[in-house]
């Protein structure tokens, strides 16, 4: 039985398109279709405009008519998480903030998708202000699980990995401050990645933690990830920490690294925690790279322990600052209830940031106040300096690291709304990557006894991307778990 058209790779969408066996208004028209069926059980999108989407495909297609593609990205639907500018589109970073915003600009990766051809299909929910791992923090509304309605889909770019699982989409895009395309994409079975910091630009991203955030590519397939990781990388004169130097040929250069590889273990990720259906499946992945002559290295990462406690002082304190700008004066949610100027900037703060946000900032701005700034923020840029170097010196031993992706599969909806520390921890196996500006990419290694998803998390050096690409699609070409479809 042949797969349903919403459920298509990229790269077998772009080949049909390329051969003419399909037109992108036939494939649009199915992930809005597919959309249609089950969105008012997933919960998706914050956003859909199908007019604009299928006008968009019929421009690719007369496009591909008259010999003038853009490229393979031409004419494939490819749907935003909702904390990227695109002009004329809702911009709500999934914050009542921000309901009735409209963005007058497109971000770098959004006009790099327009310049390949992409059909850019809806908005996509998310934690409030990508401040979560659940996305139940959307005041929106919450994200379901496609594998299992009453569970999460990871955060906070849930809505761009459910979208992808359930069929609603063919590429998404999401961003990762501490695991957020990463962690989702491992708990509904999909493949994201966060790429080195510096190699995707990020004008245009609404700012969370802005020495952390990365915009990343989701797809089905590894190849399908290289294919949008392509077209969005690059340097950006309009973002200063945008890293100038050239962008591989991404499906190329994964394919002529063929390895065998030195996979490092980091023993501080296989320790308590650990789900054992998650370990049992991450070391047959392990035994799999044994097989294919990787030699397997026991590394340490020392300083990993204080990973979370960093990383929630780091990005809290550049929340607190980049949220600022929301006062209820130039635009954003503005309160009808103000006296005053001083009133209007905390009425409307206190209205339009929800709970986990409000938290967020708080914690930010204690730890940069007076008195309390050394003690914290500075001596946790100190630690995220040893963690970094923790990796660099693994990296002169191996190639890349092999760890889980979550320590848990996804756990039902409400299970941590009540303990903000459970929730943070789980991100605890991918915030490492961010503290240290390394790209890290997550794939499907298998199922648990209830059906639903693990992660592997390959992570790599700086601009190694090629790398963790073929390693991670030398696993994925002898499995057959991204290929599985969850039933809707």
């Amino acid at each position: 039985m042949s797969e349903p058209l919403h459920f298509l790779a990229a790269t077998d969408v772009s080949a049909r398109l390329a051969a003419g066996t399909l037109t992108s208004e036939q494939i649009t028209q199915a992930v809005i279709d597919r959309t249609r069926a089950v969105e008012d059980r997933v919960q998706a999108f914050t956003h859909r405009d199908e007019a604009d989407a299928l006008a968009q495909a019929r421009a690719s297609d007369a496009r591909r008519s008259s010999g003038a593609s853009l490229g393979p990205l031409d004419g494939v639907p490819v749907s935003l998480k909702d904390v990227l500018a695109c002009a004329g589109q809702p911009l709500t970073c999934g914050s009542r903030m921000l309901a009735n915003f409209v963005s007058p600009y497109d971000s770098t990766v959004v006009a790099r998708l327009r310049a390949a051809g992409a059909v850019l299909w809806g908005r996509l929910n998310m934690d409030e202000f990508a401040m979560g791992s659940s996305t139940e923090n959307s005041a929106m509304h919450p994200t379901a699980n496609p594998w299992d309605l009453e569970r999460i889909p990871g955060g906070s770019s849930g809505g761009s990995a459910a979208a992808l699982a359930a069929g609603e989409s063919i590429l998404t895009i999401g961003s990762d401050t501490g695991g957020s395309v990463r962690q989702p994409a491992a708990l509904c079975g999909v493949v994201g990645l966060k790429p080195t910091y510096g190699r995707v630009s990020r004008f245009g991203l609404v700012a969370y933690a802005s020495s952390l955030d990365q915009v990343g590519p989701m797809g089905r397939s590894v190849d399908d990830v290289a294919l949008l990781l392509g077209a969005v990388a690059g340097h950006d004169e309009r973002d200063s920490t945008s890293v100038d130097r050239p962008v591989p040929d991404y499906a190329a250069a994964m394919r002529e690294n063929v390895g065998p590889w030195r996979v490092g273990l980091p023993r501080e990720y296989f320790g308590d925690g650990l789900n054992p259906e998650v370990r049992a499946s991450v070391e047959r992945a392990v035994a799999f790279y044994r097989e294919q002559g990787c030699e397997i290295v026991d590394v340490s990462l020392p300083n990993t322990g204080y990973a979370v406690a960093t990383y929630y002082i780091i990005a809290t304190a550049e929340a607190s600052s980049n949220l600022a700008r929301y006062d209820g004066v130039r635009y954003g949610h503005r309160s009808a209830k103000a006296n005053g100027a001083i009133d209007l900037y905390f009425q409307s703060r206190a209205e339009g940031f929800g709970e986990e946000v409000k938290r967020r900032i708080i914690l930010g701005t204690y730890v940069l106040s007076s008195g309390y700034y050394d003690a914290y923020y500075l001596r946790a840029q100190k630690v995220r300096t040893l963690i970094r170097n923790d990796f660099m010196r693994a990296f002169e031993r191996v190639d890349f690291l092999l760890t889980p992706t979550s320590p848990v599969p996804a756990f039902k909806k409400g299970e941590r709304t009540a303990d903000p520390l459970a929730m943070y921890l789980a991100d605890i196996y991918t915030i490492s990557a961010n503290l240290a500006g390394l790209p890290g990419l997550s794939l499907p290694c298998g199922f648990t006894e209830c059906g639903l998803p693990i992660g592997l998390q390959l992570l790599g050096k700086p601009f190694d991307e090629p790398r963790l690409l073929a390693a991670a699609r030398r696993y994925e070409q002898a499995h057959d778990w991204h290929l599985r479809r969850p039933t809707l």
